[in-house]
């Protein structure tokens, strides 16, 4: 039986939409798309998305992938860096104007009735060295331009793909957004394996899940939160979780886990939550697995890891450090402001992320390397964090400027049972040092994310800022 492309209300063999995806490049080249050129596409998950960037992609040009809900603004300025030549958007995508564009809606009605083409092949856009452009999520600063060659992305996800046992009969679900690393790589592994794939609405989850009997989904990926969301759905209405008995594993990716929603998982659906490592400038690096569940599993063939301290000096076992990576697969370089690339240094690559390794090798990642000096102490809060979420209290901390101090800590601790600050006060104080311990603890149902599911940084800054002011007022 021919592998399929699903979506609501749509089936078709992967023969057949390939067929549709060269119709496709048919009406772009008629525009005067060509190999080479670069094309921005700014537009949600759709089987007319999934159309127009295999049609690019078999144009042989550059793929320029910005965020749908990304604002005009800063759309236009990564297409005046990029020299796009043209942008293709969808109606809910917010877009200045100022440049070439067209709907994906229109490419598609366009192509429609036409003749079949040729085959569809990525060849050509293997071989351009910006065959993928992307920014980074923006979740510590502004996003970045990352340039990437086409060939070496597509043989990083066949290391993905080997590690975590992708075969043609899977069924994948990826339940993320498209335009960023973690989704497109899904999307493209369904094609090198010739799996079936289930576009599905990732934003409402339980459509999702009913489409998962439908389609015989044996893949899910997601963030931690989607999954977060999704068991909160399945208590509710436990009838849903019989349609779950097909699906092999559930992968996830692009945030860090908390290991009592993987215990959760466990308990509720006796399979675990496979969790991975990855960048955008890296690819993807490591994944648990089936056979080895184990934080984030272990380093993929033919890339290299280590932990290294502040002097570079490399660390044991089970000793955090921060995360260096040496891979084939890494970025071509950076797209500055002026539109030029700037290369990027091969070897090994500093991640800024802390983290370790286990006896069995397999990386445990923490989070971000960010220091604060507090009460003489040099404080990593992402450390912090990770001892309060090993102890039940899932804990995000923003550090604010204090001169007697040196840092006023804010406590996010997220619990859907809205207990009060009091409780979880005394709870961090029990695992922390005094000098870890929060100023402020503040309670909130869910942590705000941004649109690649991580926890949104300067939305947490903004809310730890009001909590100050709202002190200092009231003082």
């Amino acid at each position: 039986m021919s592998s399929r492309i699903f979506a609501p209300s749509f089936s078709r063999t992967i023969e057949e939409f390939e067929q549709d995806a060269v119709r496709v490049a048919g009406v772009l080249g008629e525009q005067g798309i060509r190999p080479g050129d670069r094309v921005m596409l700014k537009a949600g998950n759709s089987v007319g998305y999934l159309a127009t960037l295999y049609a690019v992609m078999h144009l042989g040009a550059s793929v320029v992938l910005v965020d749908q809900m990304e604002t005009a603004e800063r759309a236009d300025r990564i297409s005046g860096q990029a020299g796009v030549k043209l942008t293709i958007a969808d109606a809910e995508a917010p877009l200045t104007g100022t440049g070439p564009s067209v709907f994906v809606d229109e490419l598609v009605d366009a192509a429609a009735g036409r003749s079949a083409g040729p085959l569809l092949s990525f060849d050509d856009w293997a071989q351009q060295p910006d065959g993928l452009i992307m920014c980074t999520s923006g979740s510590t600063g502004l996003p970045k331009g990352i340039v990437k060659c086409g060939g070496r992305f597509l043989k990083n996800l066949e290391r993905n793909a080997d590690q975590i046992g992708h075969r043609e009969s899977d069924v994948l679900m990826p339940l993320l957004p498209f335009p960023h690393q973690y989704g497109l790589s899904m999307v493209l592994i369904a094609w090198l394996r010739r799996a079936s794939l289930v576009v599905a609405p990732h934003r409402r989850i339980d459509h999702a899940l009913q489409m998962v009997a439908e389609t015989g989904a044996t893949v899910m990926d997601a963030t931690p939160s989607t999954y977060r969301s999704m068991l909160n759905i399945l208590r509710k209405r436990t009838v849903l979780q019989p349609t779950l008995d097909c699906v092999r594993m559930f992968c996830v990716g692009a945030a860090p886990l908390d290991q009592s929603l993987v215990k959760e998982y466990l308990a509720e659906l006796d399979r675990p939550l496979l969790d991975s490592y990855g960048t955008t400038e890296l690819g993807n690096v490591s994944f648990a697995t089936v056979d080895n569940p184990n934080a984030c599993g272990r380093v993929m063939p033919g890339i290299n890891v280590r932990i290294v301290d502040d002097e570079g000096a490399h660390l044991t076992t089970d000793e955090i450090g921060e995360v260096e990576i040496e891979s084939p697969d890494m970025m071509t370089g950076y797209l500055t402001d002026s539109g030029v690339m700037e290369p990027a240094t091969q070897g090994w690559w500093p991640t800024g992320d802390f983290g370790y390794l286990d006896e069995h090798e397999n990386l445990i990642v923490i989070g971000r390397k960010f220091a604060v000096s507090r009460m003489g102490f040099t404080l990593y809060p992402e450390v912090i964090e990770h001892t309060a979420t090993a102890a039940g209290c899932a804990t995000k901390i923003v550090a604010l400027p204090d001169e007697r101090k040196g840092s006023h800590l804010v406590f996010f601790v997220q619990d859907d049972q809205a207990r009060d600050s009091k409780y979880w006060r005394d709870r961090l104080c029990e695992v922390l040092a005094p000098y870890e311990q929060p100023n402020r603890v503040v309670v909130v149902d869910s942590f705000p994310l941004n649109t690649n599911g991580k926890s949104d940084t300067h939305e947490l800054e903004k809310m730890a800022l009001a909590v100050q002011c709202g002190e200092l007022l009231s003082a």
